[in-house]
């Protein structure tokens, strides 16, 4: 099997210092490199159709020890070999980069609060040279763990808290850097740097980063310095705005809506319709089992699901049971918009603090509108909460999820609509351990009965905003709990809660329970910061 490769020691600071600068400056102007699944063919299909690794993101992760182009030829030469091994050739052209700190073991002498502590810096990575499909950046980073070992995007906002509660701000500011890195080599901030991700992004907590490193560097100097990033963020996902028109074929063009009313609202999008090469197998699986002749929606459809962060959930399915009725792309999320709107909001400030009053009212604008217009198609009368709009069939999504929380977190529901949501909060959704993600159980990892770390953070800080503080406390005191639990139990930290069960360890998805885990430890260490 793939040998293990080990990080040379770290250079002196000077160094340091230079390799980053010239990684920023320089990286810019280098093309990035194909995706596995393009620059392989044949071969990349092959192994992951056979399942060399049980894990189909192994394989896409690996490095090869040659030019895609030379292995390629080898591979065709060499599977006509009757005694051709698959597993031996994908042994001999390729490598596994790991960071040292794999070796890891739990001083069980220490606090869970302190274990997060000690995590951080085995949660580190440095990459300043492209490998494979892993980008480089400029500057040190924390990865959420497990499979996952690149700078995700919306969980490192959830793992700054952590930082932040533990005053490391200059390693926040690094991995602000490496997203102003991304932003100007890609034009938006991708999933993960890694090549297979660069066809899309994430849920956009840029903005909120922002914030909180402001609450370092002081506002005026980092809204200032960090404007062009937001303005680029916001053009990513407002891109195609003037193109859309009320005919219902062209009512939605990448990531923007037309909603009835005129306003232009967004969605979760890919730029590419093949299965995810980090999935291949379950893609493929999941078009066969639809029947489908011609794949290309679905594979959109789950792209744009992992584009949500929730991949997946039955809030993207018809048949909540049935992922084959995935159709993320006719949905405008109730929380992507609710972050756009801080970014717009975000945005504005900015501009007022720069004594410039037209552009800080355009924006202001702009977010007034979509705020407005959540509030007219999202907020569900019969439910009693925020719901995902279909703007295929004109109407609420039947599926009451966490992301109806936003609102709140946002700032733009009505004293009202924050009284109904806490209402049914605490009659459906909090169980022992937490809150549930969704009131579906199907086997889908964003569903009941999992709960996950920044949806947590976001109910909780949304609830505060609104005054009811007793639920909000409630909630935290539940979900730190179940971090306590299991790390008295396991001396880890894991990926997604089990809010029902005694053992609280998550389940279900397309990949096993993750231990680290980068947004886990964020949000605990912030939670349990709080005086």
């Amino acid at each position: 099997m793939a040998r293990i490769i080990k990080l040379p020691s770290l250079p002196l600071p000077g160094d340091d210092r230079i390799k980053s600068a010239l990684v920023a400056t320089t990286g810019t102007l280098l093309r990035a490199r194909k995706s596995p699944d393009e620059a392989l063919g044949d071969l990349f299909a092959e192994v992951q159709a056979k399942q060399v690794y049980s894990d189909g993101k192994t394989f896409v992760d690996l490095i090869p020890k040659k030019r895609s182009q030379q292995i390629k030829k080898e591979y065709l030469l060499a599977k006509k070999d009757p005694n051709f091994d698959l597993r031996e050739f994908v042994s001999r052209h390729f490598y596994e980069f790991e960071h040292t700190a794999a070796t890891y073991h739990t001083d069980t002498d220490r606090s869970a609060r302190e274990h997060i502590t000690d995590l951080w810096k085995v949660l580190e990575r440095r990459n300043r040279v492209d490998r494979g499909s892993l980008i480089a950046l400029p500057n040190m980073y924390v990865v959420p763990g497990g499979r996952f070992s690149e700078q995700f995007y919306w969980d490192t906002y959830f793992i700054m808290l952590g930082l932040a509660a533990d005053g490391k701000w200059d390693l926040i500011e690094g991995m602000m850097k490496n997203y102003v890195h991304m932003i100007r080599k890609f034009g938006f901030i991708p999933t993960a740097n890694r090549t297979y991700f660069l066809s899309r992004s994430q849920p956009p907590f840029f903005s909120h980063m922002v914030r909180l490193l402001a609450q370092h560097n002081g506002r005026r100097r980092t809204y200032l310095e960090y404007l062009p990033y937001m303005l680029a963020e916001y053009r990513f996902w407002v891109k195609g705005r003037k193109s859309v028109n009320s005919h219902i074929d062209t009512r939605a063009i990448a990531r923007v809506v037309q909603m009835p009313n005129g306003v232009i609202l967004n969605r979760y999008f890919d730029n590419k319709t093949t299965p995810r090469p980090e999935s291949l197998r379950e893609d493929i699986e999941t078009a066969e089992l639809a029947g489908l002749h011609d794949s290309e929606r679905l594979y959109l459809d789950l792209r744009a699901g992992a584009e949500s962060g929730w991949d997946f959930s039955s809030r993207w399915f018809t048949d909540g049971a049935d992922i084959t009725t995935i159709h993320t792309t006719d949905i405008v999320p109730v929380d992507l918009n609710c972050l756009i709107y801080q970014l717009e909001m975000t945005i504005a400030e900015t501009y007022r603090l720069m004594f410039q009053p037209l552009l800080a009212r355009k924006f202001r604008t702009l977010a007034e509108r979509r705020a407005a217009t959540i509030s007219r198609y999202m907020w569900s009368e019969s439910d009693q909460f925020f719901m995902d709009y279909d703007f295929r069939t004109a109407k609420s999504t039947p599926h009451v999820t966490l992301a109806g929380v936003f609102p709140l977190y946002a700032k733009v529901a009505t004293t009202q609509q924050a009284q109904a949501v806490a209402d049914r909060l605490e009659r459906d959704f909090l169980k022992p351990g937490g809150l549930l993600t969704t009131l579906t159980e199907n086997g889908q990892q964003w569903d009941a009965p999992n709960g996950w770390a920044p949806l947590h953070w976001i109910t909780i800080q949304g609830l505060r905003e609104y005054g009811h503080n007793t639920l909000a406390d409630k909630i935290k005191d539940a979900w730190v709990n179940s971090g306590l639990e299991v790390f008295a139990q396991k001396q880890k930290m894991v990926e997604k809660y089990d809010v029902t069960s005694d053992t609280r360890l998550g389940g279900g998805g397309e990949y096993p329970l993750q231990d680290g885990f980068g947004w886990t430890n964020g949000v605990l260490a912030a939670l349990m910061d709080e005086e």
